[in-house]
């Protein structure tokens, strides 16, 4: 089974909300070409407010990726983990898993907001973008439009 995942990991606070940072923030990239590494591995990017959300990429392993990855016939079914649930915000539903045939790929976003346990520090914000292919394409597959989009972006605030 050929499988091809990209995580990025946008990461901001407060400064990143408004005016000419948020403008930066809202240009980071949500697909890049992939590394040329097996594909027994996650092409993993982060991207922080503090180094200017310039693309940070490394390697995990697929476990460690928030993603359930399951062949069912000749689909693929993909259902990104809602993980940790008290960062998500407010959301009528989950969506449903996304079953995708070969050649065929899905773009997965979720948001969270986080503020320390007592409040001192002000919210802290991600966005985790899932880019998943199934079956062989090629390193610039997430640069083109997806087959799927999946959008559970929450209000943050």
């Amino acid at each position: 089974m050929d499988i091809r995942v990209q995580w990025i990991k946008t990461s901001w606070t407060k400064q990143s909300r408004g005016g000419a940072a948020a403008a930066r923030r809202n240009a980071a990239p949500v697909g890049l070409s992939l590394p040329q590494v097996a594909s027994v591995f996650a092409h993993f990017v982060q991207m922080a407010e503090r180094d200017s959300f310039e693309p940070r990429p490394s390697q995990k392993g697929f476990r460690e990726v928030g993603v359930s990855l399951r062949a069912e016939g000749d689909r693929l079914r993909v259902l990104a983990r809602a993980q940790p649930l008290f960062g998500l915000p407010p959301r009528p539903r989950r969506t449903p898993a996304v079953r995708l045939l070969p050649g065929q790929w899905v773009r997965w976003q979720l948001n969270h907001r986080f503020t320390s346990a007592l409040g001192i520090r002000g919210w802290s914000y991600w966005l985790d973008t899932f880019n998943i292919a199934y079956g062989s394409v090629n390193r610039d597959v997430f640069l083109s439009e997806p087959t799927v989009i999946v959008d559970e972006c929450g209000p943050v605030r």
